[in-house]
């Protein structure tokens, strides 16, 4: 395995992430970490059901090969202390949704380092914990830098922290957070990236429904759970109409 330069930030940002999943007594849980590259650069496609699952994919990573991910990251993220710097000093790219040819380049450039990228390919957090349909960036950087794909489905991190969470503090505590790392997808130069993005999210699905049915939780009439399952989520249609409604004029709609 090659030796990567040590990174002082970064290796304490995982250790106080540890620290914290420690006290809140997480039970990680993971699957498929052989394919997770010992070397090379890789697009790291993560599913997007709350805020952690950044923290907890840095984690297992480090853990199965002590490689580090860059993720790419709202610009607004690294404004401020301690965040800003946290996030600039552990190399994230920083995305201006207004010129994303920048962080786009920036991406490319690392993947052809070496380096191994992180991408939300939802582009924001699924509130009806169903994966949405994908932006293609992932899918465009792996096909342009020439590195493969590789798909991640985290589910249960979502009941400790994510967008309109309930229940009560005590219920984020011991919390089993299970993980699944998909095969390797090479994108060929002439593939449809349209055609190969839905083809990730079905992938991302299908990953997230093994997590969901091994889980051993029950999540029947939880607001965790997808309303297909039984849960009380909102539904798909529900949250595609919020989003069509509260989108402004200048958001993209890819």
């Amino acid at each position: 395995m090659r030796r990567y330069r040590n990174e002082p930030i970064y290796t304490g940002a995982i250790g106080v992430g540890r620290l914290l999943f420690g006290v809140l007594r997480v039970k990680l849980r993971v699957a498929g970490r052989e394919n997770l590259p010992t070397e090379g650069g890789a697009v790291i496609a993560v599913t997007h059901f709350g805020y952690l699952e950044f923290a907890i994919v840095e984690w297992v990573t480090w853990l199965a090969n002590r490689r580090r991910i860059r993720f790419m990251a709202k610009k607004g993220a690294f404004k401020g202390w301690p965040l800003g710097a946290l996030m600039r000093n552990m190399k994230h790219i920083p995305v201006d949704r207004a010129a994303g040819a920048g962080a786009y380049d920036e991406a490319v450039e690392a993947l052809r380092r070496g380096e191994l990228v992180g991408v939300f390919p939802e582009g924001t957090v699924s509130r009806s914990f169903e994966v949405q349909p994908l932006k293609a960036g992932a899918v465009r950087l792996a096909q342009a830098a020439g590195v493969p794909l590789i798909p991640v489905a985290v589910w249960g991190a979502q009941r400790i922290l994510t967008k309109g969470a309930k229940g009560k503090v005590r219920d984020r505590v011991a919390v089993p957070v299970y993980v699944k790392i998909g095969a390797p997808v090479q994108v060929a130069a002439d593939a449809d990236i349209h055609d190969a993005s839905d083809a990730l999210r079905l992938t991302l699905q299908k990953l997230t429904d093994e997590l969901q049915d091994i889980y051993p939780v029950d999540g029947t009439g939880q607001w965790w759970q997808p309303v297909r399952r039984g849960g009380t989520a909102p539904s798909v249609d529900e949250v595609a109409h919020e989003q069509r409604g509260s989108r402004r004029p200048e958001d993209p709609e890819e």
